[in-house]
């Protein structure tokens, strides 16, 4: 980690309880934003020289705050703070603020802050797609270009769709209390799939320097625990967390010593968190003993299936490939059937595999898997030219720097054109 990397990974990690604490100070969604962003620049402009604070939350929070009521200040021409900001903003010592917000943050009610902002945003009156972008943004930080990516859409499309849901939020009043428990029933699946993007967006980053982003991981993984103590008979609670948990337990093997993504069935099993595994199949385990299956349930069978087998070659694909049956049916998606088509292939061969998967060219133009497995199919049948222009699309497509080093060893495995 650079000097000054350790600061994005704190800001990172930070986000979604620094950003729930101040909308509970001033209940607006882009002035708890917009303290954050202060906050955190004044971070960078600071903490390399001084280095982090003894609580990192407390800092962004108590400083995003202060920032925010300069603001209000001038906007209103008020000199007067509200009262129960009287005796913080009289604090001349920093560390005993932050001792304080501390103590304060170690309450009860700090605890569901992130929970409870990610069930405003998943508010009905919100569509779906706008609830689920909408928590992106706010509670993870994730960038509009991210989120276009998770949900396969072009950035223009996803920024006026977050805008307005935004002003939606805004003009109709929505409470910023923690919801009753009818309500949070109404809203569980969006707040389910708002945490399995954020992690999807941290096991594989849809851009930057990074592969991986733990931090984003574990704070899905948090959130996911979370929704198991509010649900704890839900069976799609059970599975989202099962599934969380049985990713990330392969986190330490996903990337070799040089940062090059390692494929699954060439990572050191050994390696991977048994503990991980071994709660994430408890959970699946209970989860799918109710017979309500659902998405979660299914991949998270999914992901246990190959978290059993001691060697690659032991894996049981034909009950994978049962399983992407399964879940197409539940839940039709071209980017399930890709998937399933790794495990036809493992099954019945290449050629079947891309019978699967042609179909899916335009809808999946934009994907970068979608070309990465189609380049590799071809390879095996021996077709380098159509193998060829695969990865080169995908290389075009690549989010990381891992993600286009893996295509070109696919490449430069492929030889010179026409050789």
């Amino acid at each position: 980690m650079t000097d000054t990397a350790w600061i994005a990974t704190t800001l990172t990690a930070s986000r979604p309880r620094a950003v729930a604490a101040l909308l509970r100070y001033f209940r607006e969604l882009d002035t708890a934003e917009e303290a954050f962003q202060e906050a955190s620049l004044r971070a960078l402009q600071h903490w390399p020289e001084s280095g982090p604070p003894r609580d990192p939350l407390a800092w962004l929070i108590f400083v995003g705050r202060n920032a925010a009521l300069d603001e209000v200040r001038r906007r209103s021409r008020h000199e007067a703070l509200p009262e129960d900001d009287a005796l913080i903003s009289s604090l001349c010592d920093l560390e005993d603020t932050e001792a304080r917000l501390v103590e304060q943050l170690d309450q009860a009610h700090y605890r569901d802050d992130v929970l409870r902002l990610l069930f405003v945003c998943c508010h009905p009156e919100l569509p779906l797609t706008q609830q689920i972008a909408l928590a992106l943004r706010i509670v993870s930080g994730l960038s509009v270009q991210e989120i276009a990516r998770a949900f396969l859409v072009g950035e223009s499309a996803m920024e006026q769709r977050i805008t307005r849901a935004k002003k939606r939020v805004a003009s109709a009043g929505i409470p910023f209390d923690t919801p009753g428990r009818r309500e949070r029933d109404e809203r569980l699946a969006a707040v389910c799939t708002t945490v399995y993007l954020l992690f999807n967006e941290g096991y594989s980053a849809s851009g930057g320097t990074e592969h991986v982003r733990i931090a984003l991981c574990e704070e899905a993984i948090r959130l996911a625990r979370l929704l198991l103590a509010l649900f704890p008979d839900e069976p799609e609670s059970m599975g989202l967390a099962a599934l969380l948990l049985l990713q990330h337990a392969r986190a330490d093997t996903r990337l070799d010593a040089g940062g090059l993504v390692v494929l699954l069935e060439d990572q050191d099993r050994a390696r991977w968190n048994h503990a991980l595994i071994d709660e994430g199949l408890a959970l699946v385990e209970g989860a799918l003993r109710q017979h309500r299956p659902g998405p979660y349930q299914l991949q998270a069978a999914i992901a246990g299936t190959h978290a059993q087998a001691a060697r690659a070659e032991d894996t049981d694909w034909a009950e994978i490939d049962r399983l992407y049956a399964a879940l197409e049916t539940l839940q039709p998606s071209p980017v399930v059937t890709l998937n399933r088509a790794v495990a036809v292939h493992k099954l019945r061969g290449p050629q079947a595999a891309l019978s699967l998967t042609e179909p899916l060219a335009g809808a999946l133009a934009d994907y970068f898997h979608f070309h990465g497995l189609q380049g590799a199919l071809q390879m095996q049948l021996g077709r380098g030219e159509e193998a060829r222009a695969a990865f080169a699309r995908a290389l075009g497509l690549a989010r990381t720097a891992a993600e286009a080093a893996h295509i070109r060893t696919m490449l430069d495995g492929l030889g010179a054109p026409g050789g």
